[in-house]
C-alpha cells in the first residue's frame, strides 16, 4: 500500500461514497493496478456498509465529519479526500463551519495534495436570493465553495482544491420524493406527480458520480481551482414520462401539481430536515428547504453545460441508458440514502392523497 496515493473518503458509507470507493480502486484504464488505495471516515465502523467496505481493502477509521480531531487524524498521510458533509444530519450552520475547518486541516496535512468538495449548486446565490429558491442542502455545500474558490489552488507540494457540482441522483427515481412514488392508477399507467412544471433537474447517475472523482484525481494539474458543473442528464418531467414509457412500454403521465399539493401527498414535511435538530427549534423545515428545491428546478435556475460534459465522459450515462441498464420499473424502493437504509428518512407517503392522482 505504500506505494499507492492514500485517498480520505468522508460520508464514505452514504450513497456516494459507496460507489465513488470502489472506482478509486478499480484497475486503470490501461489495466494496470489502481495508484489509489481508501481510508473511509464512518461514525459506525460495525454497520453494514462499513464492513463491505473493508471486504474491499478499505482501511476504515471511525469518528464524525464535524469531530476535527478525527478529521486530522484520517488525513494523516493521505495524498488526497472526497469530502461529502451530510446536511440532513448536522444542518447548514455546522455544514458551512465543518467544510471550511476540514480544508483548513487539510492545509495543515504536510502530505496532502487535492481535496475534492462534493457540491452542489448555490441556489440562493444564482437566484438572486430570493427566498424561494432558498434550500439548505444546496446552500451549505454552495457557501462552502464560494470560500475554496477565495483560496489558492497549487500544484506541486501544495494542496490544490476542485469541487464536483452535481445534482440529484438517478436513483433519487426510486424514492417517494421524486417518482411516482406517490402512485400507480387501475389501468396501470405510472404517474409521475411533481410541481416541476416545464422546469430540469441536473441529475447525475451514482456511476458517473464516481467516475468524475477518479478523473479530478487522476487529472490534477487541468482540475486544480476548478468547480466541475455536471450531470448525466438534465430531466424535466414530460421527458421522464416519454423516456420511461419508451424503455419499460408502460403508460405513464406527468402529473402537474402545486407545491401544496405536492406536500399534501407526503407526511413529515414539518420536521427540521436535519434529523440531529428537534421539531420547534427554529430550524429549517424539509417543507421549507424542499420548497426551494422545487423552485429552482421549476424555474430553471440551475443549468449545465452538457456539450462539455459529454466532451469529457463521453460514455456516461442519458435517462434512457440508466433505465435499461438498471431495469428501471418505477416501483419504490432503494437503499442508496444511508439515512433511509438506517430508519432516518423523514418523508412518507401519504397514501389516502395519492390514490386520487
Amino acid at each position: 500500500m505504500s506505494d499507492k496515493k492514500l485517498i480520505l473518503v468522508i460520508g464514505a458509507t452514504g450513497a456516494q461514497g459507496m460507489k465513488v470507493i470502489p472506482v478509486l480502486l478499480a484497475p486503470s484504464a490501461d489495466g494496470t493496478p489502481s495508484p489509489y488505495a481508501v481510508r473511509a471516515l464512518t461514525r459506525d465502523r460495525t454497520n453494514r456498509r462499513a464492513k463491505e467496505l473493508e471486504a474491499m481493502g478499505v482501511e476504515i477509521v471511525e469518528g464524525r465529519f464535524d469531530d476535527f480531531t478525527a478529521v486530522a487524524a484520517a488525513l494523516e498521510g493521505c495524498y488526497g479526500a472526497w469530502v461529502n458533509t451530510d446536511t440532513y444530519t448536522v444542518g447548514e450552520e455546522r455544514e458551512i463551519y465543518a467544510g471550511i475547518k476540514i480544508y483548513e486541516t487539510a492545509r495543515r496535512t504536510s502530505t496532502m495534495r487535492h481535496l475534492i468538495w462534493s457540491n452542489l449548486d448555490y441556489g440562493s446565490k444564482l437566484g438572486n436570493y430570493d427566498p424561494i429558491y432558498k434550500a439548505e442542502h444546496h446552500d451549505a455545500k454552495g457557501i462552502v465553495n464560494e470560500f475554496l474558490k477565495s483560496q489558492p489552488s497549487k500544484l506541486g507540494d501544495g494542496l490544490s482544491w476542485t469541487s464536483i457540482t452535481s445534482g440529484v441522483y438517478f436513483e433519487m427515481l426510486n424514492y417517494v420524493r421524486q417518482s411516482k412514488g406517490l402512485t400507480g392508477r387501475e389501468d396501470g399507467t405510472v404517474v409521475f406527480a411533481s410541481p416541476i412544471g416545464d422546469g430540469h433537474i441536473p441529475m447525475i447517475s451514482l456511476d458517473d458520480l464516481g467516475w468524475w472523482v477518479r478523473y479530478t484525481l487522476d487529472n490534477r494539474e487541468t482540475t486544480s481551482g476548478k468547480d466541475l458543473e455536471i450531470a448525466s442528464d438534465m430531466v424535466g418531467w414530460d421527458y421522464l414520462s416519454e423516456v420511461f414509457t419508451k424503455v419499460t412500454n408502460t403508460p405513464s403521465v406527468h402529473k402537474r401539481i402545486t407545491l401544496d399539493e405536492w406536500f399534501q401527498c407526503l407526511t413529515g414535511a414539518h420536521r427540521p430536515i436535519a434529523n440531529e435538530k428537534q421539531e420547534g427549534d427554529g430550524s429549517t423545515t424539509i417543507r421549507q428547504s424542499f420548497s426551494g428545491f422545487w423552485c429552482l428546478w421549476r424555474d430553471d435556475i440551475i443549468k449545465r453545460d452538457m456539450e462539455w460534459v459529454r466532451s469529457i465522459h463521453p460514455k456516461g450515462y442519458t435517462l434512457e441508458n440508466w433505465m435499461r441498464a438498471t431495469g428501471y420499473t418505477g416501483r419504490i424502493g432503494s437503499t442508496a440514502l444511508k439515512n433511509a437504509e438506517d430508519g432516518k428518512g423523514r418523508l412518507l407517503p401519504n397514501k389516502a392523497v395519492t390514490v386520487t392522482l
